[in-house]
């Protein structure tokens, strides 16, 4: 496992100090995060920071006495191909003033948190990442992607005929008490089918529904509607809003779509029929579906959904335990790989062999054997869930192919049924 972590040991960087905060320190750590994040004007939310706090997962970076950099983690449950979890380090509210950039506190921070996770025995470490060229030098690589659609209702007036639907089933709208209620468990059932979803605590929930309220945040109450079936049991939960507009006498109003969760195809069906039928609305913008959601060939017209232009790279993945992350996983094909992985940071380094059995599970131990493929600690991120291909990352240089054919059946072994997607941001 590694050597012990002290939290409580101070770091010195460049003339300036990296540690823990206490818990007495959250407030100016929180003001430290709005100026970093741009929002200086944003109050803060003490009960909420007291909440987020843990020994040693709140860091700062210090000028004297004044904080100038932020970083928080958190473990959480993280869905891989085939419905297993594994333990993961999510990093999230990360800043460094742009008065001491470039002066190593992100990567002291850094550096403390992923020791500190892989003491913990964290397979992989998850993070958000606002801008793309930071974070592949510590061994993060795009992991999901985002999709959303927007849809022009003129074009394509609704979904398609003979789509399945729920006989016996109901769709009926729910106070914010009632969302937190019914969709916490449902999200929790439905995450397991999802590679890539990350679990939600009762503060994501309670921030979402507004039993807690943070300054700075731009709340306006949405519309949610459950569908249970001919049983009552509740299968699918959408959220929307909707911006009322009109065009003189004429309505022209955009319905937004923050959330759809559905267990089944015709759940699914009955919560967007629900959604494409609201009276005013001219256009449906959905901002965030699986990327290989069939939404648009539910539609009469496809053409009617135009890709969302913030569609991207969305959750970051880096490796911390090789062996325990893909032996967690199942995959497309039998078969056997030995990837050679260079990782500067050490956790990911080494020559491993993954091998599958014909029922798809499988597993990963290191090896002295020739190695099939070369590649770096970030692209092996993008890899593991699914995110990228073999042979895409071959073409762009940015993974080598050591045995004629190995990107080709290694594709095939590491295929997913799925691509991966989290609709959770942290």
């Amino acid at each position: 496992m590694g050597k012990e972590i002290d939290d409580t040991a101070v770091d010195t960087v460049d003339g300036l100090q990296v540690r823990a905060v206490s818990v007495d320190e959250v407030a100016e750590w929180n003001r430290a995060l709005n100026f970093g994040f741009l929002r200086p004007h944003a109050g803060i939310a003490p009960g909420l920071r007291r909440r987020q706090w843990e020994p040693g997962r709140m860091q700062a970076g210090f000028d004297g006495d004044r904080q100038i950099a932020t970083f928080r983690s958190f473990d959480v449950e993280l869905t891989v191909p085939g419905g297993a979890v594994v333990r993961a380090d999510a990093l999230t509210n990360v800043t460094v003033s742009a008065t001491h950039r470039r002066r190593g506190l992100l990567s002291a921070m850094m550096r403390r948190d992923l020791e500190s996770a892989a003491q913990r025995g964290c397979a992989v470490a998850v993070l958000m990442a606002a801008e793309y060229n930071i974070y592949g030098r510590f061994g993060f690589g795009p992991a999901t992607q985002g999709c959303g659609w927007t849809i022009d209702l003129s074009r394509t007036r609704g979904l398609r005929e003979g789509l399945p639907g729920v006989p016996g089933g109901r769709v009926d709208f729910v106070t914010l008490a009632e969302q937190r209620e019914l969709g916490a468990p449902l999200y929790d059932r439905w995450r397991l089918t999802q590679p890539g979803a990350i679990a939600r605590d009762d503060i994501w929930w309670e921030r979402t529904t507004r039993v807690i309220e943070v300054p700075g945040d731009d709340f306006k109450e949405p519309f949610v509607a459950v569908h249970r079936n001919a049983d009552g049991e509740v299968t699918g939960l959408v959220v929307y809003r909707i911006d009322n507009k009109w065009d003189g006498a004429v309505p022209d109003s955009t319905l937004t779509v923050e959330e759809l969760i559905a267990l089944d195809l015709p759940t699914a069906v009955e919560l967007w029929r629900l959604v494409l039928s609201v009276d005013w609305v001219r256009r449906v913008v959905v901002e965030g579906v699986a990327p290989d959601d069939p939404l648009p060939l539910l539609l009469q017209d496809p053409r009617a959904a135009t890709p969302d232009k913030g569609n991207a790279d969305a959750m970051w993945l880096r490796l911390l335990d090789v062996e325990a992350a893909f032996g967690a996983r199942s995959y497309g094909a039998a078969g056997r790989v030995v990837l050679e992985v260079e990782d500067h940071l050490g956790y990911a380094s080494g020559r491993f062999a993954i091998e599958v059995a014909e029922d798809g599970t499988g597993r990963c131990v290191r090896t002295t054997d020739d190695a099939d493929l070369a590649l770096d600690a970030c692209r092996l991120g993008s890899l593991y869930l699914g995110a990228e291909t073999v042979p895409r990352l071959a073409a762009a240089g940015l993974l080598t192919e050591l045995r004629p054919g190995a990107a080709v059946a290694a594709d095939l072994l590491l295929r997913t049924p799925l691509r991966a997607w989290t609709p959770t941001e942290f």
